[in-house]
This record gives structure tokens, sequence and C-alpha cells, in this order.
């Protein structure tokens, strides 16, 4: 049986990608920050607190693993942008770090979850292809940009069995919300808890929203048949406003009986006006393709956060 440690495999995406490797077989070790796991694990995955900053500890947790998938990250765009240096600091020096212990094992493949949201910057032309050219505008994207030369690098020069993906935007249950990051269940939480929503130009930015377990999945698919030293998008292919969310939103909100509040401001400079991803390559590659329609993906997270919403009251 492979053994496969996720570090942050208690984060968001992390959650569902922990429970597709059970799926497929795999022995689970996660890797958090926490003393106690910020969410609840199952009973067979086994979670070690500790600082992945730290060779030794890294050391210690590699023997006997076969895989790692590395989706831990410390800042969001709008944090990096106010403290582009701390982006740096808690970011860049773990990930080098890691790259480094793994290289001095024999493992299967490294998987670095990289950004496809951020890491082309602004661009003329939609679907991206992992072809174009990679330009960031926030040092969010700059930062996860140097970890993927980082990953090269190591490639190249120690033999790394590393790929990199490029996430789309994710949604879904158990998203977190009001964190800068994630403008599906923020805009839901808002609506919900009856707070105004912030949208950043007349239509916002457009993005493209995949829902968080297709994320996973293509996460995982990269896992077993990505070639090492190549980068993978995992997106929809359909790019969305966030007044197109809100749209969406709205039926779910009046059969509710609550109303969407919104205060509309101007664009911010880091901001890409619009981002959609071509995921032809993962496809060919590992048959991956969207399982979750938009239109499914909103209704199950609205649900969720109405239930939840509702258990509290």
């Amino acid at each position: 049986m492979k053994c496969c440690c996720v570090i942050g495999g208690t984060g968001f995406i992390g959650s569902f990608v922990v429970n597709i490797l059970l799926r497929e077989g795999r022995k689970v070790i996660v890797v958090g920050r926490n003393e106690l796991p910020t969410r609840q694990l199952p009973d067979n995955v086994q979670y070690i607190p500790g600082d992945f900053g730290d060779k030794y500890f890294l050391q210690g947790i590699l023997r006997g693993v076969d895989e790692i998938i590395d989706l831990a990250y410390a800042t969001v765009p709008k944090t990096s942008y106010e403290n582009p240096v701390n982006d740096i600091l808690a970011n860049l020096p773990n990930a080098v770090n890691l790259l480094e212990v793994a290289s001095k094992f024999t493992l299967e493949k490294v998987v670095l979850v990289s950004s496809g949201g951020v890491i082309y910057g602004p661009t003329d032309k939609v679907p991206i292809n992992e072809e174009h050219a990679t330009n960031p505008i926030s040092p969010y994207g700059i930062t996860k940009l140097a970890v993927e030369k980082y990953a090269q690098m190591f490639h190249k020069t120690h033999d790394l069995p590393v790929v990199c993906v490029r996430p789309g935007n994710a949604y879904g249950e158990t998203q977190k919300p009001f964190v800068g990051q994630g403008f599906v269940a923020t805009a839901i939480a808002s609506i919900l808890a009856g707070k105004e929503l912030k949208l950043y130009g007349k239509s916002g930015t457009v993005r493209d929203y995949i829902y968080v377990n297709d994320i996973a999945r293509g996460i995982v698919a990269a896992l077993i048949h990505g070639r090492p030293g190549d980068a993978y998008n995992i997106g929809s292919g359909e790019g969305k406003s966030n007044k197109d969310i809100l749209e969406a939103l709205q039926p779910l909100a009046r059969a509710e009986g609550l109303e969407i509040k919104l205060n509309t401001l101007p664009l911010r400079k880091y901001d890409v006006p619009i981002n959609v991803l071509d995921s032809s390559k993962l496809h060919h590659c590992a048959g991956w393709k969207t399982q979750v329609s938009f239109n499914e993906g909103i209704r199950k997270t609205w649900d969720w956060f109405n239930s939840k919403q509702k258990k509290s009251t």
C-alpha cells in the first residue's frame, strides 16, 4: 500500500484530497501546523503536527512515505498585497526546504499545489493553457511562481519527481468565508447573515470557479498520472463574474426571504480582470474532467451554509 503525506491536509481543498486518496487505497499521513487538526479527519488517517519548515521534522515524517502532496500556504492574495515581504518569508523558505529534503528521499511523486487563478496575470485571450506567459501582478502570484521555479530546478538538478498543479477558484461546502479568498463562500455567508457584500467593479472580476471535489480529483489525477517536471491546470473552462455568482444565488436567497446587500467599489489594481483555464492537458494525461456543474455546485454550497446557519440559530 502506497503512503501519501498530505501537507495542509486539514485545509479546505486538502480535506477533500484526503478522502479521495483513501478511496484510491492509499495510506494517508496529514501534516499540519496546529496541535490538533482544524477539521475532523477519518479515523484511519494519521495526523502529525509540526513545523514543516524544520528539515529534521520533515526527515522524520518522510521516512516510509512514497508520495507527497503539498497544499500548505500561509497567505492569500489580499494579505500578500498588504505585506509582500511577509508573503515571501511565510511561504518560500518552507517550500524550498520541503523540496530540498524531499530530494534526499526516493519518492514516486511530489505534487505542489500552485495557483491557476493568479500565476498567469492579465491576458487578452482565454482559456489559458500551461504554455501561456506567467506574469503575475500580486505578491501571492509571484511567490507561487517562485515556488514552481524552485520545483523545476530540483527536478532538473536532483531528479525530484515533482508535478505542479494550477487550480482555478475553488468553492464548496466547508470553505471559510471572510478570509480574503473565496468569493462564493463570502457571498453566501454575507447573504445569510444580512451583511453588506463588497463588489469591486461593476460586475467584479471573471474567474474559473470549480467545485472543490473536482479540484481534489484533479490533484490526485496529477499525482497518479502526471509527468514529473510538468504543470497542469485544473479548471472548469468557464468564466463567471462576481455578478454572475450573485445572480445564481439570488433565487436561492429569495426562497429564504433574504436579500443581497451590495456595495460596489472601484476595481483593485492587483485583481486580474479575467482568468479562465484550459485543462485539456490534464484531461489528455489522466482522463480528468469536471463532474459537478456550476449550478449544481452552487446549490450544494448554498444548502450546506444554509443548513449550518439554521442549526446555529
